[in-house]
């Protein structure tokens, strides 16, 4: 584990961690779950741990919604290409392991960028919801942890349904 030496020159948050060391670690994750989803067919992606409950790919594009959701959302990172991508949650056609891969790999580039670009400032500000009025506002620093656990809790529960069906997790 690194320690408290790093170089002043790098944007660090409150207890010295460089935002792009975040972005590293959750990256490897980030291409374990692509590895992981690239390969699967439609019925795959369909497989799910009961009938009353997500598929892997409903999973995976609720993954790719949140993202927007939050860091496009709430804090505007990344550009247009990414604004039709919120409403992945709320579309009943399946997508195909290709275009969830590659939509993951896009809003992945927006994650990246904001955490190389984000100051301190940038964490301690609020933010509010362009949705919904009624929700509270949130910090920059809470919506990093939040869309970061969120992205291993589905990315989770895509492992054990890939593994209840015999597929091949690899790390995620």
């Amino acid at each position: 584990m690194r320690m408290c030496s790093l170089p002043y020159n790098r944007r660090v948050n409150q207890i010295g961690l460089p935002l792009t060391d975040i972005a590293t670690d959750w990256l490897s994750y980030q291409d374990d779950l692509l590895k992981a989803l690239a390969p699967l067919s439609a019925e795959q992606l369909a497989l799910c741990p009961a009938p009353h409950m997500w598929s892997v790919g409903k999973i995976a594009s609720h993954v790719v919604a949140a993202r927007v959701g939050w860091f496009h959302g709430w804090m505007r990172a990344g550009g247009p290409e990414l604004d039709g991508l919120v409403r992945w949650d709320d579309e009943l056609e399946p997508h195909g392991a290709a275009e969830i891969v590659a939509k993951l790999g896009l809003t992945w580039g927006m994650v990246e960028s904001a955490l190389g670009t984000w100051t301190v400032r940038d964490l301690e500000t609020s933010y509010t919801s362009p949705y919904r009025k009624d929700r509270p506002p949130r910090t920059g620093k809470w919506i990093i942890w939040h869309v970061l656990e969120h992205d291993l809790h589905h990315g989770g529960e895509i492992s054990l349904i890939l593994g209840m069906h015999g597929l091949p997790t690899g790390d995620v």
